[in-house]
């Protein structure tokens, strides 16, 4: 399982940082994706780091205030998520790619889904 945690409640245009820990000697190896779901909402990708080069991608709802990134060592994921928005209130998830160094950003392919973290932003 991977575990999130890090959300809270906050004001609109506030920063968290997330964080996703993992365990096994591979984690270095997967991608990572954040994703998140709001009340009667399908769950979303938010973003997602390679498991090797370490690139990233964004939905373009986050592009440019959130930024992902990794740490192998500590077998951590973090998401930084500035200048929030009430529109971003949701559980975000981190989760792994099925696949060794996977592309995707389909919920469905990503598996070892921890409980979540609950993320509020107040207008």
């Amino acid at each position: 399982q991977l575990q999130a945690y890090g959300g809270g409640l906050v004001q609109a245009g506030a920063s968290l940082r997330l964080s996703c820990s993992a365990s096994g000697r591979t984690f270095g190896y997967y991608t990572v994706g954040w994703f998140r779901q709001a009340p009667g909402k399908e769950r979303e990708f938010v973003a997602r780091i390679n498991g090797i080069g370490g690139g990233t991608v964004y939905a373009d709802s986050v592009q440019g205030r959130f930024t992902i990134s990794k740490d192998n060592a500590e077998k951590t994921v973090y998401l930084q998520m500035n200048s929030l928005r009430p529109e971003d209130t949701a559980v975000y998830y981190c989760a792994a790619d099925r696949t060794l160094n996977g592309r995707s950003v389909v919920a469905s392919d990503y598996e070892r889904w921890g409980q979540g973290t609950q993320v509020t932003v107040s207008s």
